[in-house]
């Protein structure tokens, strides 16, 4: 629970503190996209290995060197003293995330019997919750209070004690356990699928800063050839060992296609909005960090009552109707959030934003809590495991990809003349505006992709896999 609660702290702490980061290391705004978009990418690169090397060399020692190394990079990233010295130790981070959180469940599988689990799920869900709402907050506090003059670091070193207190927690009461058979690692596929993703990634990321130069075009161009390599080379290792990093075969069912679609667009929305949403209120409009992490209230809390009443009362009852409803109503949130923006400008208040805020977080809620479940409903039992980790491993990625996309849906779009006359919130007004729009785009993309999705997710397989208290792959336990 404590490692969970400080990745999922993590995730969330750092959008509010970018515009700190920029002021006082200098820090481009290609490096800001960096700062999240790097993490972002080694977590999902590394989320299904991470959970393969757990259960080949066992999960608490897999653990303890993922929690080891987590709280390493974030000392690392809080004495950062320059802006790819912070990257370097965010993409660390993410990596090192990627061998702690995939364990985290798999330990409670081992460890608690199939009627104790619920208990542990409920917590766990609780401390999803509260590290979602409570990420943004904490992070606008601690920056605003410049604790020792430090500014933004402490957002990064009050994972130390955490992560010292997980150590010995682990060590005294975890035990140890692997897999009776784990699938072998696929690190070719690995490499091969994060070398594609940067040869996209970069120069999406850094074109505008470079006067988007022709090598780019071709570096992007490339990353398809490689994507193929990618797809020929999982062929060859299902036929070799059985044991491929991406699972072809679940392509085959259309509604977990889809679903994968669903995942990755969805992702690129949340990338785009939640960085674009803190420079506009911060850098655009001056607010302080605990202003612009207070405006946020709204929101999360609308996420929290939506994810609960969908799975329990909304989901049995209408199906993917309730999904597609969330589409629709975090789209509707983003473009009352586009009109107040620009009927309001630069005097917009908090208060006025609520409304927007709290539609979107409905829609949120009502999309992400029964997802996975929708997702898995067709699939077939033996393949939940890989399923699983593929959806999460996917949203990440989606995420990584939006990050890149502020570059050009935002960035681009600031009027350089307009900052120069002094009129930044004018200029960020429109350039969020704009980013909105792209925002409303991916959403209308992943209703259209939900009618593909089944009516019903009564037989999602993971689900009932873990309530019957089969075993559960490492790929799920990353999910």
């Amino acid at each position: 629970m404590t490692a969970s609660f400080m990745d999922l702290v993590d995730v969330t702490i750092v959008n509010i503190a970018m515009p700190s980061i920029q002021k006082d290391i200098g820090a481009s705004f290609s490096v800001l996209q960096w700062i999240t978009e790097g993490y972002a990418l080694a977590f999902a690169a590394g989320l299904i290995t991470g959970g393969r090397l757990g259960d080949i060399y066992g999960r608490r020692r897999i653990f303890l060197l993922g929690m080891s190394g987590f709280t390493l990079a974030s000392m690392l990233c809080g004495i950062a003293g320059d802006p790819h010295l912070l990257v370097a130790a965010r993409v660390l981070q993410g990596g090192m995330a990627a061998l702690m959180v995939p364990q985290v469940l798999a330990i409670v599988h081992a460890t608690f019997p199939a009627h104790e689990r619920g208990k542990v799920f409920g917590m766990f869900g609780a401390v999803v919750g509260l590290g979602a709402v409570s990420g943004p907050i904490l992070g606008a506090l601690l920056t605003q209070w410049n604790l020792f003059g430090l500014e933004w670091r402490p957002i990064f070193l009050v994972n130390l004690p955490v992560g010292i207190a997980g150590l010995i927690m682990g060590r005294r009461y975890i035990g140890e356990s692997k897999a009776p058979q784990a699938l072998k690692l696929d690190l070719v596929g690995v490499v091969l699928a994060t070398g594609g993703l940067l040869m996209l990634l970069y120069p999406l990321t850094q074109g505008r800063e470079l006067g988007w130069p022709l090598w780019g075009y071709l570096c992007m161009l490339g990353s398809v050839l490689v994507f193929g390599a990618f797809v020929a080379y999982e062929r060859h290792k299902t036929r070799k060992d059985g044991s491929p990093l991406v699972e072809l075969s679940l392509f085959k069912v259309k509604s977990f296609a889809a679903g994968i679609g669903v995942e990755i667009a969805f992702g690129i929305a949340c990338g785009i909005f939640f960085l674009i949403w803190t420079l506009y209120m911060q850098i655009g409009l001056g607010w302080s960090p605990l202003r612009a992490g207070l405006t946020g209230i709204p929101f999360s809390i609308a996420v929290s009552v939506a994810a609960g009443v969908s799975v329990q009362k909304l989901v049995p009852r209408f199906g993917r109707k309730v999904l597609q409803a969330g589409a629709v109503s975090m789209a509707a949130g983003v473009m009352l959030y586009i009109w107040e923006s620009g009927h309001y400008g630069t005097d917009i208040h908090p208060w006025q934003m609520a409304l927007p805020l709290a539609v979107m977080g409905l829609g949120m809620g009502l999309i992400v809590a029964p997802l996975t479940e929708t997702v898995l409903a067709e699939v077939p039992r033996e393949h939940s495991g890989s399923a699983s980790g593929l959806i999460n491993t996917t949203q990440q990625l989606g995420n990584a990809v939006g990050l890149g996309l502020v570059s050009v849906v935002f960035f681009n779009q600031l009027d350089q003349g307009a900052m120069a006359r002094g009129h930044a919130g004018e200029a960020f007004g429109k350039a969020f505006r704009h980013g909105m729009w792209w925002v409303a785009a991916v959403l209308g993309v992943v209703l259209v992709l939900m009618f593909v999705l089944p009516r019903k997710a009564e037989a999602a397989a993971g689900a009932v896999a873990d309530a019957a208290g089969e075993p559960v792959h490492e790929e799920a336990a990353a999910a």
